[in-house]
């Protein structure tokens, strides 16, 4: 009941601040209930904070929740979710990995950020979330050899560069397929043996995706630019004073 108040707290307080945020709430330490407690509990907590928001007089939020434990993946997989609504590039980077498996033989692709191992995009088929873990495990796999064998004797670097790639080979005749796209995201694949023997077909259709992703990025790059130049010449031209056009104050996401 405390969790709950608090919640309404912060949601009352930012909902006045910007009427558009959206609310993601994480609900942990699930790890200890059966799966139809879980869902049951998810459901229980929703209906009580939209009830206590809507008796508040507080309508038309959005609130979503996720389960969450520190002892899986389902953490990493709630951020990933969150995230993605904060990337207006998602459609088309869809669209892109869509493409890339029906082309390609692969059964699922996920576009990593390498670091903190969120998916920042996936292909429309529904996500397992074994093979989310598999993915993460995959890209902690490549970083730790990495840093033992791969730095150069100078010792600077990283160990995660340009030409990174690895391939797994699983018992249930499984491949795990690793390519560096950029110096912060990788594509990690799971496809079957039988059609990896056409490696050099994956390998080039993945140099198209690479080359899509990198113009995807440069078109906002330019737009951005072009808003901040835009700006900066409206600021130059207000002779001192507070400039009457401002930057538009875009929809925030809020994690409890």
């Amino acid at each position: 009941m405390e969790a709950l108040s608090k919640l309404h707290m912060t949601v009352s307080r930012a909902f006045k601040v910007n009427p558009n945020i959206k609310f993601e709430v994480f609900i942990h330490k699930v790890d200890g209930l059966s799966d139809d407690h879980k869902i049951e509990t998810q459901r229980d907590i929703h209906q009580r904070a939209t009830d206590e928001l809507t008796d508040a007089g507080l309508e038309g939020l959005h609130l979503s929740f996720y389960l969450t434990s520190i002892y899986d993946h389902s953490i990493f997989e709630a951020f990933s979710k969150v995230v993605q609504k904060l990337v207006p590039q998602l459609p088309t980077l869809e669209n892109l990995l869509n493409i890339l498996i029906m082309n390609s033989g692969i059964e699922k692709a996920f576009l990593f950020d390498v670091v903190s191992k969120i998916y920042v995009a996936t292909d429309s088929s529904p996500v397992d979330m074994q093979s989310y873990e598999l993915c993460c495990d995959m890209i902690d796999v490549v970083i730790d050899i990495s840093c033992i064998y791969g730095l150069r004797e100078e010792g600077d670097g990283s160990a995660y560069d340009v030409e990174t790639s690895s391939v797994i080979k699983l018992n249930n005749n499984t491949i795990l397929y690793l390519r560096e796209v950029n110096r912060f995201l990788a594509l990690v694949c799971i496809l079957r043996e039988d059609n990896f023997v056409r490696k050099g077909l994956i390998d080039y259709n993945f140099h198209c995706f690479r080359q899509a992703i990198s113009e995807v990025f440069e078109v906002r790059k330019q737009l951005r630019t072009t808003s901040e130049s835009a700006y900066s010449n409206i600021t130059s031209h207000s002779n001192g004073s507070v400039p009457t056009i401002g930057k538009v104050r875009g929809d925030t996401a809020v994690v409890v």
